[in-house]
C-alpha cells in the first residue's frame, strides 16, 4: 500500500511539475526579477555617476563597490589615453594634495611625494600632453576665490577637471569657533557662483571633508572634531546645491571619500590624513567618473552612457520579434485545430469517438520555435550585459567563494555516475565529462574573481590548455581515421563553433575577438585540417600498408611545430599576417591584434601535443598493445603501476610549481611547455585503471555537451 501511494504521489507530482514547467517557472522568475530591477532603477534614479560619487561599500581590502555598478581599474596606458591634452587642477589643503599625488601616480607610478608641502606642485607628462596641478589654498577665502575667478575669464584656458575642497585649516586656525564657520559659509557662498559657471564647461568636484580619528590627533589639532567637520560639510552641501535656483547644481559633490575614510581612518598615521590605500581608491573613483564616459570600458563600469543601438542590432531585434510572432500564430492555429479534433462522446453508445486526423508539425514551425527560443535567450543576455538593467558588482576573491562551490559540484559529480558505453581511452562520455567539469570550474573561477590568486590562475590555465588539447586530439583522430577532408565536414564544424558567437556579436555589438576562445579553437581547427589535408594526404588506412607514411606524418607535425615556434617568437610576423584584411576584421581588438597574439601564444603548443598524443595512442591501439576491455588495466600490471606512480608524481609536481608561482609573466612564459605534463598525467590516472575508465559522471557530461555555450555565456557577462 505504501509503495502504491508513493507511485501515485510520484505520478501526481510529475503530472504538475516537469522539465517543461520548470523552464516556464524559470522564465517567469527572470521576468519578475527584471521588472523589480526596472522599478528600482526608476525609483532610485539611473545615474550611476551619482552612485559612484556618493555611495558604496568595501568588499575587502582596496576593493570598493559602488552601488549598482562596477569600478574599472585603470592601467597607465588607459589613463594617458583618456587624459591626452587635458589639464586637471586640484585646489585645496593637505588632504587634496594627497588626492593629487594618488591621482598622478595612476599616470606615473614613479612620481615622488617631495618638495615644499605648502606651495603649488606641478606635474606634466609630455608623452600624453597631460598636465595636473596642485594649488595650495588651505582655506576657502579670498585667495581661493581669486584663483577660481581667473579661470572664469574667457581669455584664460580653463582646466578640464577641477577638484576643490578645504575646511580643516579653518577649524584649526580659528580653534573651532562658530565665527569661523559663519565666515566659511560666507566665503563658500561667494565662490559658489564661480564654481557653477566653471561647471558649465568643465567638470567641477567639491570634496567633502573626511572624518578624523580623534584619538590620534596631535595637541594642535584636537579642535578638529568630527562634529565640526560635519557642520562644515553640511554648510558646503546646502550652499553649493542651492547655488542655482531653477535647476540642479552642476558642481558635483565628491562625498564618497568620506564613506571610504569612515572605514579606514583608524589606519591613519596622524588621525587626519588617510592611509595610502584609501587615497588610491578615491583617486581611482575620480578617474572612473571622468574617463569611463570617454573610454567606455567593457566591464559594467559606472558613468557610462547607454550604448546606442546599431542598425544590425535593430534588424536582429526585428527578426527575432517576427519569429516569435510567427511561432505564436502557428501555436494558436494548432491549438484551435486540436480543440476541433478533440474526442467527443457518442450520445447513443456513451463512448468517445476519436478523430484520427493529426495536425502535422511543419519544418517552418520547428524553425520558428528554435528562433523564438534563441531570441528569448539573446534578450536575456542583452538585459544582463548591455541594457544597464541589472546591478553589477566587482569581483572579490576569497578562498571560500571559490573552493566551497568547487567542493559542491565535485560531490554532485561523484554522486551522479554511470557506466560508460565503451571503455576506450578518452571515450565520448569521458571527454564530455572532462569538458563539463572544466567549464564549471572555469565558471566558478570567473564569478569569484580568482584570477587575482596566482596559484588558482595557473591551474585554470591548465584547464583551458586541456580543452585545446582535446581539440587537437579529437579533430586529428577524426581526420586520421575517417580521411574525410571534404568541405562539408569543415563547414559543419565551423558552423557548430561559430553560430552562437556570430549571433552574440550581432546582438551585443561586440567584435569577434571579444569572445577570444572561439576564434582560438576555430583557428586551431583550421590548422589541424590544413596540416592533414595538404599533399600528401596521410590517413591511417594508407599508413597501415606502409610504415613509411608514419614518418611522413611525423615530418608534417615537425614542420607544424617549427611554424608555431616561428610565429611565437616573431610577434612582428604574426601581427603582419593577422593584420591583413579580412583577417584583421576578425582578430583585431581595440584597433590592434596584440590581444590575439597574447591569447594564441599562451597555449601555442598544446594542440600540437594533442595531435601527437592522438597519433601515438592510435598507433598503439592498432598494434593491440593496449588492453581496453571492461575492468582491465590499460597495460600489464607492472607497467600500469609504474605509469600511475609517475603520473601522480608529475601531477603533484606541477601543482606544487603552480602553487609556488610568484610572477604571472614568468609563469605564463613557462606554461605552454609544461602544461602538457599535468594534462597527460590526468589522462593516464583517469584511464589506466579499468574501473576508472568504465564509469563517468553524467552530471559533468551533461554540461560537457554544452561546454562551448557555457564558456560563451561567461564571457558575455561583465
Amino acid at each position: 500500500m505504501a509503495a502504491l501511494a508513493y507511485n501515485l504521489g510520484k505520478r501526481e507530482i510529475n503530472h504538475y511539475f516537469s522539465v517543461r514547467s520548470a523552464k516556464v517557472l524559470a522564465l517567469v522568475a527572470v521576468l519578475l526579477l527584471a521588472a523589480c530591477h526596472l522599478a528600482s532603477r526608476r525609483y532610485r534614479g539611473n545615474d550611476s555617476c551619482e552612485y559612484l560619487l556618493s555611495s558604496g561599500r568595501f568588499l575587502g581590502e582596496k576593493v570598493w563597490q559602488p552601488h549598482s555598478c562596477m569600478m574599472h581599474k585603470y592601467k597607465i596606458s588607459e589613463a594617458k589615453n583618456c587624459l591626452v591634452d587635458k589639464h586637471i587642477a586640484f585646489i585645496g589643503d593637505s588632504r587634496i594634495r594627497q588626492l593629487f599625488y594618488s591621482f598622478v601616480k595612476i599616470i606615473n607610478p614613479q612620481f615622488k611625494e617631495e618638495g615644499n608641502k605648502h606651495e603649488n606642485i606641478p606635474f606634466e607628462d609630455k608623452t600624453a600632453s597631460v598636465k595636473v596641478d596642485f594649488l595650495w589654498h588651505p582655506e576657502v577665502n579670498g585667495s581661493m576665490k581669486q584663483c577660481i575667478k581667473v579661470w572664469t575669464e574667457d581669455s584664460v584656458a580653463k582646466p578640464h577637471v577641477i577638484v576643490a575642497g578645504a575646511a580643516t585649516w579653518s577649524i584649526k586656525i580659528h580653534n573651532g569657533s562658530s565665527e569661523a564657520l559663519s565666515q566659511y559659509k560666507m566665503n563658500i557662498t561667494s565662490i559658489a557662483p564661480l564654481l557653477e559657471k566653471l561647471a558649465k564647461t568643465s567638470d567641477v568636484y567639491w570634496v567633502l571633508q573626511d572624518p578624523v580619528y580623534e584619538d590620534l590627533l596631535s595637541e594642535n589639532r584636537k579642535m578638529i572634531t568630527n562634529e565640526k567637520i560635519d557642520a562644515y560639510n553640511e554648510a558646503a552641501v546646502s550652499i553649493l546645491n542651492s547655488s542655482t535656483r531653477n535647476s540642479k547644481s552642476n558642481v558635483k559633490m565628491f562625498s564618497v571619500s568620506k564613506l571610504i575614510a569612515q572605514e579606514t581612518i583608524m589606519e591613519s598615521l596622524d588621525g587626519l590624513h588617510l592611509p595610502e590605500s584609501s587615497r588610491e581608491t578615491s583617486a581611482m573613483i575620480l578617474m572612473n567618473v571622468y574617463c569611463n564616459k570617454i573610454l567606455k570600458p567593457v566591464d559594467g563600469s559606472c558613468c557610462q552612457p547607454r550604448p546606442p543601438v546599431t542598425l544590425i542590432q535593430k534588424l536582429a531585434a526585428c527578426f527575432f520579434t517576427l519569429s516569435i510572432i510567427g511561432y505564436l500564430i502557428f501555436y494558436i492555429i494548432h491549438r484551435n485545430a486540436h480543440r476541433k479534433n478533440k474526442p467527443c462522446t457518442d450520445l447513443e453508445s456513451g463512448e468517445e469517438k476519436k478523430n484520427i486526423i493529426n495536425t502535422p508539425v511543419s519544418s517552418l514551425e520547428i524553425l520558428l520555435q528554435s528562433f523564438c527560443k534563441l531570441g528569448l535567450i539573446m534578450a536575456y543576455f542583452y538585459m544582463c550585459d548591455r541594457a544597464n538593467l541589472f546591478m553589477k558588482e566587482n569581483k572579490f576573491y576569497t578562498h571560500s567563494s571559490f573552493f566551497i562551490p568547487i567542493i559542491y559540484i565535485l560531490v554532485l559529480g561523484v554522486f551522479y555516475n554511470e557506466n560508460t558505453k565503451e571503455t576506450k581511452v578518452l571515450n565520448r562520455e569521458q571527454t564530455d565529462e572532462w569538458k563539463g567539469w572544466m567549464q564549471l570550474v572555469i565558471l566558478i573561477y570567473h564569478i569569484s574573481g580568482a584570477s587575482t590568486f596566482l596559484p588558482v590562475y595557473m591551474h585554470i590555465r591548465v584547464l583551458v590548455a586541456a580543452y585545446l588539447f582535446q581539440t587537437g586530439y579529437g579533430h586529428f583522430s577524426y581526420f586520421w581515421i575517417k580521411g574525410d577532408f571534404g568541405i562539408h565536414r569543415v563547414c559543419q564544424v565551423l558552423f557548430r563553433l561559430n553560430f552562437l558567437v556570430v549571433v552574440l556579436c550581432i546582438v551585443m555589438d561586440r567584435p569577434y575577438q571579444f569572445y577570444y576562445f572561439v576564434p582560438l579553437v576555430t583557428v586551431w581547427f583550421m590548422v589541424i585540417y590544413v596540416t592533414l589535408a595538404l599533399w600528401p594526404q596521410i590517413i591511417q588506412k594508407k599508413a597501415n600498408g606502409n610504415c613509411f607514411w608514419h614518418f611522413g606524418l611525423l615530418l608534417k607535425l615537425g614542420v607544424l611545430l617549427l611554424f608555431i615556434c616561428f610565429l611565437a617568437y616573431s610577434q612582428g610576423a604574426f601581427e603582419k599576417i593577422f593584420s591583413l584584411w579580412p583577417l584583421s576584421k576578425c582578430f583585431e581588438l581595440k584597433g590592434n591584434v596584440y590581444e590575439w597574439w597574447f591569447r594564441w601564444r599562451l597555449d601555442r603548443y598544446v594542440v600540437f601535443h594533442g595531435m601527437l598524443f592522438a597519433f601515438i595512442y592510435l598507433a598503439l591501439q592498432k598494434r593491440q598493445i593496449l588492453s581496453e576491455g571492461k575492468g582491465e588495466p590499460l597495460f600489464s600490471n607492472k607497467i600500469s603501476n609504474f605509469l600511475l606512480f609517475i603520473s601522480v608524481v608529475s601531477f603533484l609536481t606541477y601543482s606544487i610549481w603552480a602553487s609556488s608561482c610568484k610572477n604571472k609573466a614568468e609563469c605564463n612564459e613557462l606554461h605552454p611547455s609544461v602544461s602538457v605534463v599535468q594534462i597527460l598525467a590526468f589522462i593516464l590516472i583517469r584511464n589506466i585503471p579499468g574501473y576508472a575508465r568504465s564509469v563517468y559522471s553524467s552530471f559533468f557530461a551533461w554540461f560537457g555537451k554544452i561546454s562551448l555555450e557555457v564558456l560563451l555565456s561567461q564571457r558575455s557577462k561583465p
